[in-house]
């Protein structure tokens, strides 16, 4: 009898379940494309804001409570979130956090268990990418699993450097080192961590053990005094967010592919790509900007205090917003946009290539580990690519400058200064929007035709520098100088 009132209640629950998950695809929906978005977006926009009231919850109501309950919280709003932005898809996430643990308890501390777990995630990662990618860009499981793939790797690695000899271990390694042994729950609450789960920012498991047993705050026994500046970061990421939402419609990847854009001038085209280069970083400075706020909120962003005793709240920082702004060269857009997934290759994968004995082999193998941690797309390969040759002709152009005579005490008029400034940063943000047309394109056939727009602008330049510039810096460095400096 109970059984049959229970399948009536079903019966009816069922449709009045659907109906409203109905209701609430629909209202998504429309909201979505009223905002000009698309619901995918609107879902990862919200979850990353929710993190504000559940950073808030965290802080007056879990701080400095028992461990397991934190990270229980972490775990659940993790894979809540994810179920909002991914529905049943979420299993891949928590399949390979199962995986992970089960390498670290039956492995140990062996470089078998970190090969295992590098080539293990990795290849979960680029399967996902091999089976749900399209020629555009989407918003599904895949994009936070490339953000937890990072996070399990470094953990593997860490957990291993924490059996090692502590004497043959670097400052770094030792500050990273996991010396016990996490449980299920603890990796859990690692992974799924709210405030980063979706888009970042990369962080270690012993700095996240920090914020649970209540180490990351300015006022010891306290909670962390850090609304403020939390606010700050969320305030600034609100207005780059505004200025993306009003600019979006208007300056678009799509144009490129045009017949319109192909039929412009040459200086159109070159401007066009330039503006739209320095545009389209902005959706990532907004979610990492509101991300951190959330980290520095719950205390996580703490990283101790600078000489005068202000406490710093840049642990979690993935921008250096004036520097992104300002710096006219390639290396300092590189140093302040995505730091703590730059931060990550550098610990995790560059410096391990130091056996190599080549610093321009090991940083060409990290931009190819780069390329294919962000998919199988061959937009991906060649942004990566141009960014190698780039950053190698600005370290020759800025070593000829230094060494010539000629060019520093040019380089050092300070009346023109200014304009050497501009035509920096012109020749700084067109070739960056150069690259990025190719890793915001995906495949050959559409990056291959706005190259070829532009006459493969970019390659030409950068491969003719080169080349040339040796023979420049033969010319203009006197003989002394080069002695000085082999001395």
């Amino acid at each position: 009898m109970a059984s049959a009132v229970e399948r009536d209640v079903g019966k009816v629950v069922e449709p009045i379940w659907g109906l409203r998950s109905g209701f609430e695809e629909l209202s998504l929906n429309k909201l979505a494309t009223s905002l000009g978005a698309s619901e995918q977006a609107l879902r990862l926009i919200i979850s990353i804001f929710l993190g504000y009231p559940l950073a808030l919850f965290y802080r007056h109501y879990l701080f400095y409570k028992d461990s397991y309950l934190i990270h229980l919280f972490h775990a659940f709003t993790g894979l809540s979130i994810a179920y909002f932005n991914f529905g049943y898809q979420f299993y891949h996430s928590l399949l390979c956090v199962i995986l992970q643990f089960l390498i670290l308890r039956l492995m140990g501390r062996t470089m078998t268990a970190v090969l295992t777990t590098f080539c293990l995630q990795m290849a979960y990662l680029l399967a996902g990418y091999y089976f749900t990618a399209t020629g555009n860009y989407d918003i599904k499981w895949t994009m936070p699993h490339c953000v937890l793939t990072l996070k399990l790797i470094g953990l593997a690695v860490d957990y291993f450097d924490g059996g090692r000899n502590q004497n043959t271990l670097s400052s770094e390694q030792q500050k990273y080192a996991i010396r016990g042994v996490p449980s299920l729950l603890e990796v859990a609450g690692f992974s799924y961590f709210y405030g980063a789960f979706l888009v970042g920012p990369q962080f270690s498991m012993n700095h996240y053990m920090k914020l649970v047993q209540g180490q990351l705050t300015d006022i010891p026994g306290k909670m962390p005094n850090s609304t403020i500046p939390a606010l700050k970061r969320l305030s600034l990421g609100l207005i780059y967010l505004v200025g993306y939402t009003l600019l979006s419609p208007h300056i678009t990847e799509d144009y490129l592919l045009t017949e319109d854009y192909e039929n412009r001038p040459f200086w159109f085209r070159c401007m066009y790509m330039l503006v739209w280069g320095k545009f389209v970083l902005y959706k990532y400075v907004t979610c990492w900007l509101v991300t951190e706020g959330v980290c520095i909120l719950t205390g996580l962003g703490f990283n101790g205090f600078e000489e005068n005793g202000k406490a710093k709240w840049d642990a979690c920082a993935n921008m250096k917003v004036w520097l992104f702004e300002t710096n006219p060269r390639f290396n300092g857009t590189i140093a302040s946009f995505n730091i703590n997934t730059n931060a990550w290759v550098a610990r995790y994968f560059f410096k391990r290539l130091k056996f190599l004995g080549n610093k321009e082999l090991s940083q060409g193998l990290s931009l190819l580990f780069l390329a294919l941690w962000h998919g199988l797309h061959s937009g991906y390969l060649v942004c990566f690519q141009m960014e190698f040759l780039i950053v190698i002709v600005e370290k020759k152009a800025a070593n000829l400058i230094r060494e010539s005579p000629a060019l520093s005490n040019l380089a050092s008029v300070t009346v023109l200064q200014p304009f050497f400034y501009l035509v920096q940063q012109t020749i700084h943000w067109l070739f960056m929007g150069y690259s990025m047309t190719a890793f915001c394109l995906f495949t050959w056939d559409k990056w291959f035709k706005v190259y070829k727009s532009v006459y493969f602008l970019g390659h030409v330049f950068f491969l003719s520098l080169l080349f040339i510039l040796p023979y420049i810096h033969k010319s203009m460095v006197p003989r002394k100088e080069k002695l000085k400096k082999m001395e």
